[in-house]
């Protein structure tokens, strides 16, 4: 960000978003497979649209899993089934599945690295476990001071009431409420920092009549006022910044919304990318998450970034950190690591990469075996991935999640104090 003085705005979507459906899919799949045999190579796409679901991709394994039966139990969990789901139903909607094996290619290159670490960073990752990268890439991860959990705050606002949104349909408590909806939230910042709530916009699917209305007009009031009780202020009640007389509030602008979900829209896994890491606030290297599992550097690794920055952050080492890693298929280490905290380090981005080379082991087999990649669907009961496919991968508070943990930051901080001071913080 150049000036100090801007609007930055992000989106979220709720689960029942078409592309947010196939995620939730894709990971489910990956769960039950990792939940049966942890060593599963798995890449599940999945597209859905009116009436029919498809998963595609490649995966190998010692186990059956069920894959129609989790298409349907997963769109059925979101709310897809009958006249609730608005044209698309789980028990109706055919189910097509085309599964390869993964390529031997790629598989070699995986289950054993070109290279081992030749550095003296402190890792208990043996040689025999060094996998090589799943695939080349780029991968960034981010993290501010802006929130308690160290995320932007236009995601975080935007997140909250796309999942304040599922709630209040879930519970009954707005039962007219279809799966499908969005949410948007703008924020003003003055100095650099947030200041304002300049814009809140949330879309919703529902029903066409609500308690026997069904003059679209009276529709939609009874929705604003609802969502604005139930939702908006619900959300903000325990936030620092809340809407105040200027904050422009737009819910359903375009004046209805029934139609929704793959009836209205086809959805495809990997195509809410932003929403899933930082809203935009920080860059991203272009690899969706969802249906991959942990040898893909595109999931592993930015879940590691994520950790490193918030690290760092939460040592008091930088109010805003992104960290961006790069992989070469088949090779373990990194082929770059950068750190950029913006100017606002207590000691200078180079020394910064010392520290997180140093206290930080990034191949491919050290992530998964710190975050416990592969046995984190069955330690939760079989759903640990699907739950990160709907409202965000990164600042999850509603669950533990490994690489949200701050472990790092004092050791950082007290190593820190063996380099000079910046001075830009």
């Amino acid at each position: 960000m150049t000036s100090k003085n801007f609007l930055f705005t992000s989106e979220s979507v709720t689960e029942g978003h078409p592309d947010k459906v196939c995620d939730q899919i894709s990971d489910a799949i990956l769960d039950e497979f990792l939940t049966k045999y942890p060593n599963s190579r798995v890449a599940a796409e999945t597209t859905v649209t009116t009436g029919m679901a498809l998963v595609c991709g490649e995966i190998t394994s010692d186990c059956y899993v069920d894959i129609p039966q989790i298409v349907r139990d997963t769109i059925k969990n979101i709310g897809y089934e009958g006249t609730a789901g608005g044209g698309f139903d789980c028990n109706t909607c055919a189910v097509l599945t085309s599964i390869d094996e993964q390529s031997c290619d790629i598989a070699g290159g995986v289950n054993k690295a070109l290279e081992t670490r030749s550095d003296n960073a402190d890792t208990s990752t043996s040689e025999t476990e060094a996998i090589g990268a799943g695939d080349q890439g780029i991968m960034f991860g981010f993290a501010c001071n802006e929130t308690p959990e160290l995320m932007p705050l236009p995601i975080s606002l935007a997140h909250k009431l796309s999942y304040r949104l599922a709630q209040v349909r879930k519970n009954g408590t707005l039962s007219y409420l279809r799966p499908d909806g969005k949410s948007q939230v703008t924020v003003e910042y003055i100095n650099g920092k947030p200041a304002k709530i300049h814009t809140i916009l949330i879309s919703t699917q529902h029903n066409p009549e609500i308690n026997g209305v069904s003059d679209n007009s009276k529709v939609q009031e009874i929705i604003k006022n609802d969502l604005k009780k139930y939702v908006i202020d619900a959300v903000f009640a325990s936030e620092a910044i809340r809407p105040d007389s200027e904050t422009k509030i737009l819910i359903n602008p375009s004046g209805r919304f029934v139609v929704g979900g793959p009836q209205g829209d086809a959805g495809l896994t990997g195509r809410k990318i932003i929403v899933d890491t930082y809203g935009g606030y920080s860059r991203h290297g272009g690899g969706a998450f969802s249906g991959k599992d942990p040898t893909k550097v595109d999931r592993s690794a930015a879940y590691a970034a994520r950790y490193v920055a918030k690290n760092i952050v939460a040592s008091g080492l930088a109010e805003k950190c992104e960290i961006e890693l790069a992989y070469a298929i088949g090779v373990a280490e990194p082929v770059s690591i950068m750190v950029d905290s913006f100017g606002t380090g207590k000691i200078s981005d180079e020394d910064l990469s010392i520290l997180v080379r140093k206290n930080f082991d990034l191949r491919p087999a050290a992530i998964i075996k710190q975050f416990d990649l592969r046995g984190l669907p069955k330690k939760n009961g079989g759903k640990f991935y699907q739950k990160l496919a709907a409202y965000g991968h990164m600042g999850r508070t509603d669950f533990d999640v490994p690489w949200e943990h701050t472990d790092k930051a004092e050791a950082l901080k007290s190593q820190a104090s063996s380099f000079s001071c910046t001075c830009n913080a």
